[in-house]
């Protein structure tokens, strides 16, 4: 289970990294040109955002997930929380616009993993923390 979270999460940060970079190279000329509207301003921060935070956050849960390591299952809870957050902002700016942009429906799939990763990483945390004390 840890293993195939870590591959998830692994092609996650990848599909991260080719998504944003094909963003940026569609629409940076707009930046360039500071011709943009408050929406693509927006997804310019959100990218900025997953490539500083997510993209790390994801590769390091990734790695450490497979070699049993507690900052992995550190990385990764904080990854998989960084999908609630972002897709929530993202599902509500699109379903008050009614325009569901093409990132809303690649990164949902991993949306609905990281619900099961969290709690399949929460229930198997022994794997990666020792107590400090003696169990009775």
């Amino acid at each position: 289970m840890v293993k195939l979270i870590s591959i998830v999460n692994f092609v996650a940060a990848i599909i991260h990294l080719i998504f944003w970079g094909l963003v940026f190279v569609h629409f940076g000329p707009q930046l360039a040109d500071g011709q943009l509207s408050s929406a693509l301003a927006t997804t310019f921060g959100i990218g900025v955002a997953d490539i500083v935070w997510s993209v790390p956050l994801l590769l390091a849960g990734s790695l450490g997930l497979m070699a049993k390591k507690p900052f992995g299952w550190l990385c990764a809870q904080m990854a998989n929380g960084l999908y609630f957050y972002s897709m929530t902002f993202i599902l509500i700016r699109d379903s008050l616009t009614g325009d569901f942009k093409p990132g809303s429906y690649l990164f949902m799939p991993f949306t609905l993993f990281a619900f099961f990763a969290v709690w399949a990483l929460w229930h198997r945390r022994q794997l990666f923390f020792q107590p400090s004390f003696p169990r009775p």
